[in-house]
């Protein structure tokens, strides 16, 4: 059977080979967005500079913005400073804000000086604001008219520029005083239907709902699960208009950060990984968190080594001594993944340790008890002896609390304590379960030694 994206790269890299760029063109036409950036993600490093300066301006820029950031900063980082100032001055304000907002500082410099100072000059403001905010989600390209202006001025505007405005995502016109504090939001179909001589301040729509430059993304995502805009004027403290802000764009913030939870809490240090970045960006991300991982593993397996001479006696406890450390670890999983999406929608903080703390603790103590019977009944009906049961299911039951309740509370201390919760909370959990469950496991066959032998 053929590896398809394998053949694609294949074809593109004799294109690329062969510099002929109308063929490249045809080519990546006929590419989906999805196959384009499969087929880039074969290339070698040494050919993205090949493939960029390939292209136009517009089409570069097009490309990049279908790519994920990381891909995308490979490509523009392979071109001269020149060129990749050009490229930037085509892609759409907040993705460009992206891609140049995740270069180290020098990089961002060298292309910032190559680009058109109102460009750059948009790009210094939008990467001042935190990414996870309505400043740092929110495009520049918009239509903003002043309070003195009549509705056929507007039209005409829009009339003599409209080769400019045909990429903007025009949904309203908004009007702004001349300090360029919002007034209002002007509808297209009013402008439409309206006569050209009246004065826009009449025909807008007063009070706009509108965002904050400085909201965090939770925020703005109650806020679009409240309202029914596609998009919204943002401002800054001052009431001043500075750009506007897409459902799309939080609704896919909101995707990648539940993507970059995910990804931490897999261990991948840094919250995103492609197989195309260097090896060494790649071993360092991952081995820094196998790491902690092998310190807390050998902390863990303390436990057992004191207490050998128990399980030399009694063996079959080695086959549940795994079952229970892993189905605690699953249990405490479930409460972590909950706490760290509260906290990324703000539904929780630090100090809501007790709410948590109860309500963490009537799941395990539910789930452990049900948990404990069925454990037990298994042991018994294995190895015949109710001892090895009640061992078993006791410990079982246990540690079942246990790692609900500290899975569900670790993420709010390590909130707390400024540290990164999706990051560390896996392996911290880790360690509790199998502490804990070695332990109890142990202590318990200990004591009923005499009827387990």
């Amino acid at each position: 059977m053929t590896d398809e994206p394998k053949l694609t790269a294949a074809s593109l890299e004799e294109i690329l080979e062969a510099k002929d760029a109308g063929k490249l063109d045809e080519f990546l036409g006929a590419l989906s967005p999805a196959d384009r950036a499969r087929a880039i993600s074969h290339l070698g490093r040494n050919q993205h500079e090949a493939l960029m300066t390939m292209l136009s301006p517009e089409d570069a820029a097009g490309l990049l913005e279908e790519l994920a950031d990381e891909q995308a900063r490979d490509l523009l980082e392979s071109v001269q400073p020149v060129a990749a100032g050009v490229i930037a001055d085509e892609i759409h304000s907040d993705i460009r804000a992206d891609i140049l907002g995740g270069m180290d500082l020098k990089s961002t410099d060298e292309i910032l000086r190559h680009m058109d100072p109102d460009e750059a000059e948009d790009v210094r403001e939008l990467i001042a604001y935190k990414p996870d905010t309505a400043g740092g989600l929110m495009i520049t390209e918009y239509l903003a008219y002043t309070d003195d202006k009549t509705v056929g001025e507007i039209i005409q505007d829009m009339q003599d520029h409209g080769e400019e405005y045909a990429d903007y995502d025009v949904q309203y016109a908004y009007i702004t005083d001349t300090g360029g504090r919002l007034k209002g939001v002007l509808r297209m179909r009013d402008l439409l239907f309206t006569a050209k001589g009246r004065p826009a301040a009449e025909v807008m729509i007063a009070n706009a709902v509108h965002v904050r430059d400085n909201q965090p993304l939770e925020q703005l995502t109650q806020f679009f699960g409240e309202h029914r805009f596609f998009g919204v004027p943002a401002l800054d403290s001052s009431g001043r208009l500075v750009g506007v802000l897409r459902r799309s764009a939080v609704e896919e913030a909101s995707a990648e950060r539940a993507n970059s939870i995910f990804l931490r809490v897999s261990g991948i240090i840094g919250g995103e990984e492609l197989r195309n970045m260097p090896l060494a960006k790649r071993f360092s991300r991952r081995l820094s968190f196998l790491s902690l991982n092998i310190v807390l593993n050998v902390v863990a397996a303390s436990v057992i080594a004191m207490n050998m001479d128990v399980l030399d006696q009694v063996i079959a406890l080695a086959v549940f001594m795994p079952i229970i450390s892993d189905m605690s670890g699953c249990s405490g999983n479930q409460a972590v993944a909950v706490s760290i999406r509260e906290l990324a929608l703000g539904l929780a903080k630090p100090r809501d340790f007790l709410r948590v703390f109860r309500k963490e603790l009537a799941v395990g103590l539910i789930n452990g008890f049900a948990l404990a019977l069925l454990l037990g009944f298994v042991a018994f009906l294995w190895k015949g002896n109710p001892w090895l049961g009640v061992v078993a299911g006791t410990a079982l039951g246990l540690n079942t609390v246990i790692a609900v309740c500290f899975g569900g509370l670790v993420p709010l201390m390590l909130k707390g304590l400024k540290l990164d919760p999706a990051l560390v909370s896996g392996p911290m959990l880790t360690t509790v379960t199998d502490m804990c469950g070695f332990f109890l496991v142990l202590t318990f066959a200990g004591f009923a030694l005499d009827k387990l032998v």
